[in-house]
């Protein structure tokens, strides 16, 4: 323990195996500390409910705040893991966990954007562009999400759906958001948005982005609008000449919640190495669907039933997401190789809290 310039205690955090450390202040939680200081380390929601940070405490005490069982379990804290997003060092710490190297971060950054395109692609999903300023450079890995900040301090992520914007490309960041009726943010969209309507963002955030310092081949795992960061993978793929093997899983309800396929199929002329299986659970008559039924990701356990060679990205709802990790660890795939990013709306953490 140490103090700060204010005489507030700090305390060091350490992660193994990379030995990369950092203070964390009093009840500060040791997530917001590593962002703060631009320490890369996994994490999604940041609110206690996805699990995205969950990672080994190898020593030290750490208090945890409000959080989700599905988040972290009592059997997993008793066995000593933490999750850092809502965890607050009460000591020195050191934790063993994945993360971004230092160099590969984007400093977290406010600014105003206006909306340059709202464009339906079903009946509940909305295409939201957003433009930059003139003067703004947004940088970002492809996979992770602004926080929007809306009035009264309220906040929903999403995830960009595009490739970091280049200059040419005109500096827009591009949504999919699914309708929530009742959501704050999304009934808005689906209301009363207008084109050139102003609206602020902060980030970027999370530790979804490949790994591009790996050629196994990598199986895409995507839920309904779980497409978004799969989409911008598959574009920063294609920019940067990356000529992995590449497999897109994309699940809906209906065929209509693919609502990008079209998309997709033109992917498949330009990028040799992309192959894409879409998947209907609940597929209708009048839907004529032919193609591959039931739960997404149990169609790649079907095409790929020893999954040790792979790399895994999963975006989704909680529920497909852990599924997803679970049956594809059993079929082989290191635990190291998942890499998930598992959207929780602010209707599914009521719920969880109230079944807590």
């Amino acid at each position: 323990m140490s103090s700060s310039a204010t005489g507030t205690p700090e305390f060091r955090i350490t992660v193994k195996p990379s030995d990369r450390a950092f203070m964390a202040g009093a009840g500060e939680t040791m997530l917001a500390a590593a962002i703060r200081q631009g320490v890369g380390m996994p994490y999604g929601c940041k609110d206690g409910a996805c699990g995205s940070c969950k990672c080994k405490k190898l020593s030290g005490s750490v208090v945890h705040g409000a959080h989700q069982s599905k988040a972290l379990s009592e059997e997993e804290e008793a066995q000593g893991f933490v999750l850092t997003c809502c965890g607050v060092a009460h000591s020195d710490v050191v934790l063993e966990s994945r993360q971004v190297t230092q160099a590969g971060a984007f400093p977290v950054r406010k600014f105003p954007t206006r909306v340059s395109l709202l464009e339906k692609k079903s009946p509940d999903v909305m295409l939201l562009k957003l433009q930059l300023p003139a003067t703004e450079s947004f940088g970002y890995h492809a996979g992770q999400y602004v926080e929007f900040l809306l009035p009264g301090g309220v906040r929903r992520s999403y995830s960009m759906a595009n490739a970091t914007p280049t200059p040419a490309a005109g500096g827009t960041l591009e949504f999919h958001l699914r309708h929530l009726p009742g959501g704050q943010f999304t009934d808005q969209v689906f209301g009363t948005m207008k084109e050139k309507e102003i609206l602020r963002v902060e980030g970027p955030y999370g530790s979804f982005f490949l790994r591009e310092d790996s050629s196994k081949p990598i199986v895409l795992l995507a839920a309904g609008t779980g497409f978004a960061p799969i989409k911008a993978l598959l574009e920063h793929m294609q920019l940067k000449g990356i000529g992995r093997a590449v497999t897109l899983y994309w699940g809906g309800r209906r065929p209509q919640d693919l609502y990008l396929d079209d998309w997709v199929k033109a992917r498949l002329a330009e990028m040799p190495n992309l192959r894409y299986v879409p998947v209907v659970s609940d597929a209708l008559p009048e839907d004529h669907w032919n193609g591959h039924g039931g739960f997404v990701h149990l169609a790649v356990l079907q095409d790929l039933p020893d999954l040790s060679g792979y790399q895994v990205y999963a975006c989704g709802a909680p529920i497909v997401v852990e599924a997803a990790r679970s049956d594809f660890l059993r079929a082989g795939l290191p635990q190291d190789e998942f890499f998930a990013d598992a959207f929780t709306s602010e209707a599914d953490k009521a719920r969880d809290a109230l079944a807590a």
